[in-house]
C-alpha cells in the first residue's frame, strides 16, 4: 500500500487516493521537480509546488576512482547542508554507503566525520534522495545499502526506521532488508528496540577494541555503554532476529592490533553468531593513527580463526579518492572558511 501519510495529506486537500498513489510513485522514481510528474494536471502540480517541496540531493562534488570505479559524492540539500555518500561496485552488485546525519555527535577519535561536529539529523526523504541521485548519475541500479556514512543511524532512530520501511517497500525502490546493513557505534537501548522490529537487516557494530580501556579512549560512547553491556544487547539481537552480527574493527597500529588483543576479543565473542570485519584505519588529519601492517592483520586473523571466529579484512575501494566518509565534506568546509577569511 502506498504511503498512508501522503494519502491523508491529499485527502485533506480534497483529492482522491489515486492521486496520492501517483505522486508516491513519482517520488520513488527520484523526480526532483513536480513538473516531471507528467500524468498529473498542471493545476495540481502548481498547487503542490506552492505548498510542498521535493527533497533532493544535489551533487556538489564527485570523485571517481581510477582503480575500481568507486564514486564518492558530496551532496547538498535544500537548506545548503552537505553530506557524503559512496557508490561501490562488487561482484554481487552495486552498493551504496549513505549518510544518516549531517555530522556526528559520537566523537570517535579515528573518524573524520566526528571531528566536524554535529549539525542535524537527515529526514527519510534525504536518505532516499542520496540513492536516487546516485542512480541518476551513474545509470546503475543499486542493489545493496549500507548505513555507514556520516552520522550514527541509531541516534536518528525514528527517521532511519521510516527510511528502511520506505526503501524496502514494493511501491518504492524495493530493496530487501537482507540487502541492507546498519552500522552503529553501540547505542544499547536502540539495539534492543531494533531487535524487536525483526527487520532482518544486517547489524554492524563498530567495536574497534577488545576492552573498555581502549574503547573508551577511542570511542566516547563506551563510557556510557561498556563492552559487556553492548555485547549483551548484541546477543539479544541475534536471539530475536537469528541474524549474524558483523563486528567492525579498525586496525590501528600499536593501539588495538596485537595477538593479545585478538585473543581478548576472541574470548569476548566466544559462542556468538558473528563475523569480524577488520578495517585498516584511514589516515585522518589531526590524528597520529596509522593502519596496522599486513603481517599484524594476518596474525590477528589467525588468532581469531583458531578460536573459530570468522574474520576477514575489508576490501579497500576508492583508495585514490579517500572514499571513507567525512573527509570530502571537511575539505569543502575548510575551503569555504578560507574563502570567507
Amino acid at each position: 500500500m502506498y504511503d498512508t501519510e501522503l494519502k491523508d495529506e491529499f485527502a485533506a486537500m480534497g483529492l482522491p487516493p489515486f492521486r496520492a498513489a501517483q505522486v508516491y510513485s513519482w517520488l520513488h522514481k527520484g523526480v526532483v521537480s513536480f513538473d516531471e510528474m507528467t500524468n498529473i494536471s498542471k493545476e495540481l502540480r502548481q498547487k503542490l509546488m506552492e505548498n510542498y517541496y521535493i527533497s533532493s540531493a544535489a551533487i556538489e562534488k564527485k570523485l571517481i576512482s581510477d582503480y575500481d570505479g568507486t564514486r564518492k559524492y558530496l551532496f547538498s540539500f535544500n537548506d545548503g547542508e552537505t553530506v557524503e555518500s559512496v557508490l561501490m561496485k562488487y561482484h554481487h552488485g552495486i552498493s551504496s554507503c549513505i549518510s544518516t546525519q549531517a555530522g556526528c555527535k559520537m566523537g570517535c577519535t579515528f573518524c573524520a566525520t566526528g571531528q566536524g561536529g554535529f549539525n542535524r539529523n537527515l529526514t527519510p526523504s534525504e536518505m532516499l534522495s542520496q540513492l536516487q541521485a546516485e542512480e541518476r548519475d551513474s545509470g546503475e541500479r543499486i542493489s545493496n545499502i549500507v548505513l555507514m556514512g556520516m552520522g550514527e543511524p541509531l541516534d536518528n532512530y525514528d527517521n532511519v526506521v521510516r527510511f528502511l520501511k520506505l526503501v524496502s517497500s514494493d511501491k518504492g525502490m524495493n530493496i530487501g532488508m537482507r540487502h541492507i546493513s546498519l552500522s552503529t557505534c553501540g547505542i544499547v537501548p536502540r539495539i534492543y528496540e531494533l531487535a524487536e522490529l525483526r527487520l532482518q537487516l544486517t547489524l554492524s557494530v563498530s567495536l574497534h577494541a577488545p576492552n573498555d580501556e581502549i574503547r573508551s579512549r577511542t570511542m566516547p560512547i563506551n563510557r556510557r555503554y561498556g563492552i559487556d553491556e553492548l555485547l549483551k544487547a548484541c546477543r539479544y539481537y541475534i536471539d530475536k532476529t537469528n541474524r549474524r552480527i558483523s563486528f567492525e574493527y579498525a586496525m590501528i597500529d600499536g593501539v588495538n592490533d596485537s595477538p593479545a588483543h585478538a585473543a581478548e576479543l576472541a574470548r569476548r565473542l566466544h559462542g556468538m553468531l558473528c563475523h569480524v570485519n577488520l578495517i585498516p584505519v584511514n589516515s585522518v588529519k589531526g590524528t597520529s593513527y596509522r593502519k596496522s601492517k599486513k603481517e599484524r592483520m594476518r596474525d590477528f586473523i589467525s588468532v581469531l580463526e583458531k578460536a573459530r571466529i570468522n574474520a576477514t579484512v575489508r576490501r579497500t575501494l576508492g583508495s585514490d579518492i579517500n572514499a571513507s566518509c567525512g573527509q570530502l565534506r571537511r575539505g569543502a568546509k575548510d575551503g569555504q572558511r578560507r574563502e570567507e577569511e
